[in-house]
């Protein structure tokens, strides 16, 4: 019995995973990509079905995009060193409660309207991981728990 649940289980999970891909990415969404990142290399769209990320290679550094299904630009993210992050988030981490923590690893996220944040993965422990939101003034917007 559990192993014909844990078929059944299987193929739906396969049927679902395989769907995503079989459905097309939106014209608009490639359009705005496009447009807005004329100059980008090596394109991959990933169709997550609420969400289409598009991973991609902008003057030597990787980036991924994210688009909604009618093609609005939600934000652009691209990795960092904690050494490149600006010296005032820099500061700002090292005046936070999470100082003591391991830097697990460092983004820049664009969003619309300018706004730029910075999100600095920490570790406390295997059990105890946190994303700290900064501005880029050094301010912590918020924290978050990951997995």
């Amino acid at each position: 019995m559990k192993r014909r649940f844990l078929l059944l289980a299987l193929a739906l999970f396969t049927g679902v995973a395989s769907f995503s891909q079989l459905r097309q990415i939106p014209k608009i969404v490639r359009e705005n990509f496009a447009q807005q990142y004329p100059m980008a290399s090596d394109v991959d769209f990933d169709d997550d079905l609420v969400d289409v990320n598009v991973h991609f290679i902008l003057n030597g550094e990787k980036m991924n995009a994210e688009y909604n299904n009618k093609g609005m630009w939600r934000n652009t993210e691209k990795k960092l060193t904690f050494e490149k992050l600006p010296d005032a988030v820099k500061d700002g981490f090292s005046k936070s409660k999470y100082v003591g923590r391991d830097i697990k690893d460092v983004v820049i996220i664009y969003y619309p309207g300018d706004i730029i944040q910075y999100r600095i993965k920490t570790e406390k422990s295997t059990l105890e991981r946190k994303y700290l939101y900064f501005t880029a003034e050094g301010r912590l917007l918020r924290d978050s728990i990951t997995i």
